[in-house]
C-alpha cells in the first residue's frame, strides 16, 4: 500500500528543462539529442520549451475540458467510453495497482481521427507480431482503433481540444526522433510506422482532495506510464510528484512556457532499460479543480518493439519482442476497470 507521504521541492536541475528548438528548427538535433537522451537515461522527466504547442492551442482546448467536466454527470456519461478506450470515464474507473484505492479523477480520451471521419476504419486484423502479454506469441488484432466519442451536449469540445493533440504529437514525434538520435540511431528510428498511431488525447480533471482522505487515496496513485511516450500540460494549480531512485518523493511544479515530458514503460522496453520509465503520482491538495491535458504517444499498432538494437554485441535482450498495441491491451486490462 503506497502512503501520501510529503514530496520534497525538486532541487535545481533536478529534473531538466530543455530547448528543443535546435531540434525541430534542424540547426542542432544531434546536441539536443544528446540532452534528450541524457534525461532519459538519468530521471525519465523532463520539461522542454519552444515546442510547438501554442498558447492559444492550450487555452482554447482548456476551456473547453472545464466546460464538459462541469456538464450534468448524465451529459457527461452519454459519451461513455466505448470498446476502443475512446470516451468519457466517470471517478472510479482507474486503478493503478492491485490493492490500491481508485483514483480521485475522471477523464475524456480520444484518439486520431481517421481519413477525416471518426470511425472510418473498423478494428483491422493484421495477425502480427507477439499476442497479448509480454513475450506472448500468436495473432493480434487493433481494438485501439476506432471511432473517437464526442459528447452530444458539447459539439464544441472536438474543435477545441483536437488541434491541441495534433500539435502534441508533432511535438512527440520531434522528441523521439531526438532520443533515437541521442542513443545514435536513425532519426525515424521509434516512428517508422506512424500513419495509424494509437496515440491518445486525454482530459485529466481532479477535483480538490479531500482534507480528511485517507493517506492511501491519490488523484493518481503511484504508477508508471504504460506506453512509449507522455507529453504533458499542467495547469498552474501543480500536485505532479515523481519518485527518485531512493524512494523519496519530488514535486514538479508547473514551468511557464513548458511542457512535461517522461518516458513510457515500452520505450522502456524499446531501450532494453536504458531509457528509464519513472515512478509518478498525482496529489491535488490545493483546495480547487486541477486539470491536465495529456497526450499518449504510440505508434502504430503493429510496431514491433523490439530492444536488440540498443543491446551491444553479445548482449542479451532484457525483454522480448512485442506489438505496441499487445502491449497496451495487456495494461489496459489490468488498469481499467471498464475492460475487465
Amino acid at each position: 500500500m503506497a502512503l501520501r507521504t510529503r514530496a520534497e521541492s525538486i532541487d535545481a536541475g533536478e529534473v531538466p528543462v530543455i530547448d528543443i528548438a535546435p531540434l525541430r528548427d534542424g540547426t542542432d538535433p544531434a546536441g539536443v539529442g544528446v540532452e534528450l537522451a541524457r534525461a532519459a537515461t538519468e530521471v525519465g522527466f523532463l520539461y522542454v520549451r519552444n515546442h510547438g504547442v501554442g498558447v492559444a492551442l492550450v487555452e482554447r482546448a482548456r476551456r473547453a475540458a472545464l466546460e464538459f467536466f462541469r456538464l450534468p454527470e448524465e451529459a457527461k456519461r452519454e459519451a461513455g467510453t466505448n470498446r476502443f478506450h475512446h470516451g468519457y470515464l466517470k471517478p472510479g474507473s482507474t486503478q493503478m495497482y492491485d490493492g490500491a484505492r481508485l483514483d480521485l479523477k475522471e477523464s475524456f480520451n480520444w484518439g486520431v481521427e481517421l481519413d477525416g471521419e471518426a470511425g472510418a476504419e473498423p478494428a483491422a486484423k493484421l495477425g502480427v507480431g507477439p499476442g497479448v502479454g509480454p513475450g506472448a506469441e500468436g495473432p493480434s488484432e487493433n481494438p485501439l482503433l476506432g471511432p473517437n466519442v464526442w459528447p452530444a451536449a458539447m459539439p464544441d469540445l472536438k474543435p477545441a481540444v483536437y488541434p491541441c493533440f495534433e500539435a502534441a504529437s508533432a511535438c512527440a514525434e520531434d522528441l523521439l526522433r531526438g532520443f533515437a538520435l541521442g542513443a545514435g540511431l536513425d532519426a525515424e528510428h521509434f516512428i517508422r510506422l506512424r500513419d495509424r498511431p494509437l496515440s491518445r488525447g486525454s482530459l485529466q480533471y481532479y477535483p480538490p482532495q479531500p482534507d480528511d482522505a485517507a493517506e492511501d487515496q491519490f488523484g493518481v496513485a503511484p504508477h508508471t506510464d504504460f506506453g512509449v511516450l507522455t507529453v504533458l500540460c499542467q495547469d498552474e494549480i501543480g500536485g505532479l510528484e515523481i519518485q527518485r531512485r531512493n524512494g523519496s518523493w519530488a514535486a514538479m511544479p508547473p514551468i511557464p512556457g513548458t511542457l512535461v515530458v517522461n518516458i513510457g514503460d515500452l520505450l522502456e522496453r524499446w531501450s532494453n532499460r536504458r531509457y528509464r520509465s519513472t515512478v509518478h503520482r498525482v496529489i491535488n491538495a490545493s483546495g480547487r479543480e486541477r486539470l491536465s491535458l495529456v497526450l499518449a504517444y504510440d505508434p502504430n499498432f503493429e510496431t514491433l518493439v523490439d530492444p536488440r538494437a540498443f543491446c551491444a554485441e553479445g548482449e542479451t535482450p532484457h525483454d522480448a519482442p512485442i506489438t505496441c498495441g499487445d502491449y497496451l491491451l495487456w495494461r489496459f486490462a489490468k488498469a481499467f476497470s471498464y475492460r475487465r
